[in-house]
């Protein structure tokens, strides 16, 4: 595998004696004895989640990685990825703007960039205030057997690992078992069953995962609270603080759904044959409605407007 190569200026290296190496690498099995770093080497100290993910995502995989990066940087806590394609891509994008910031483990040299659909991204997240860090040397080449090993520090420099959607046996998985090992939270969005980039999600639950709905409960796990920071302007306050789920708010997809809950709760049938929908399409709207915390579903499949 090929990498895109270009030059790379202002390269710190970190070993394992100086007193910048991340405390929380210094706890990992094989820790690695010198760190390549990029950027805002200040963001090795905060306090960070991982979020990773299958690199063919899904559109609810987009929706909520979106939702769980921006809101996690928003609070001042740094999310780190594996600059992959798909789930990784979208949380470096959704973070790098907040207080947060992002930071990039990849498994190559920084002359050599994989996947090249990234090295834009790569640039973005240095002009951004981020941080990209490698074990390799900057003129190692792509082996992708590297990859796997990245997952360690990925894990190693996070207060616990989200997996938003994964494949069976995938590198997410392997981030999150790294993170287990590392007695340290994991945390998971459900899925339907069936769904392929559910399967990794749904199978880590079972093992001992975190399930979670919203950025909440993986601050309260990790000891944190939703405080806004004052960093924060007024409109950026009052776009977090804010709940409002009026129906001229509400996606127009969801739209019909809302408006047919809106005069009383209702069991799923019933609200297909109101609003004209499959009992699938049903299904998976109502899903990414509770998960938003739009609606609740009782005992029953009875379905509500959540107050």
């Amino acid at each position: 595998m090929k990498g895109m190569k270009f030059k790379i200026e202002k390269v710190f290296e970190i070993t394992k004696e100086d007193k910048e190496y991340p405390e929380k690498l210094r706890q990992v099995d094989s820790p690695p004895q010198k760190l390549y770093v990029l950027g805002n080497t200040e963001l090795l100290k905060n306090k960070a989640i991982a979020i990773v993910g299958t690199r063919k995502n899904t559109e609810y995989g987009e929706r909520y990685t979106k939702k769980f990066a921006s809101q996690l940087s928003n609070c001042g806590i740094t999310i780190i990825s594996g600059l992959a394609l798909g789930i990784d891509t979208i949380a470096h994008q959704n973070s790098m703007k907040g207080l947060g910031r992002t930071i990039a483990v990849i498994g190559s040299g920084f002359e050599h960039i994989y996947p090249n659909e990234n090295k834009k991204l790569f640039n973005q997240i240095l002009q951004n205030d981020g941080c990209i860090i490698s074990e390799y040397s900057p003129d190692t080449p792509v082996n992708m057997l590297n990859f796997p090993l990245r997952n360690r520090i990925i894990a190693g420099l996070s207060l616990g690992v989200l997996v938003t959607e994964a494949r069976f046996r995938s590198g997410s998985s392997i981030t999150a078992r790294d993170a287990f090992a590392q007695k340290k939270p994991v945390f998971c969005l459900p899925n339907k069953l069936g769904e392929t980039t559910g399967v990794g999600p749904n199978n880590l639950i079972k093992i001992g995962a975190h399930l979670v709905t919203n950025v909440n409960d993986i601050l309260s796990e990790i000891g944190e609270q939703l405080i806004l920071p004052e960093k924060l302007n007024a409109e950026q306050k009052e776009l977090i603080k804010r709940k409002d789920f009026n129906i001229s708010k509400i996606e127009k997809q969801y739209r019909s759904i809302f408006k047919a809950l809106q005069e009383e709760p209702i069991n799923i049938n019933e609200l297909a044959r109101k609003t004209q929908k499959s009992i699938i399409e049903i299904n998976q709207k109502i899903t990414i409605m509770e998960i938003e915390g739009l609606i609740e579903v009782l005992p029953g499949n009875i379905i509500k407007i959540k107050e």
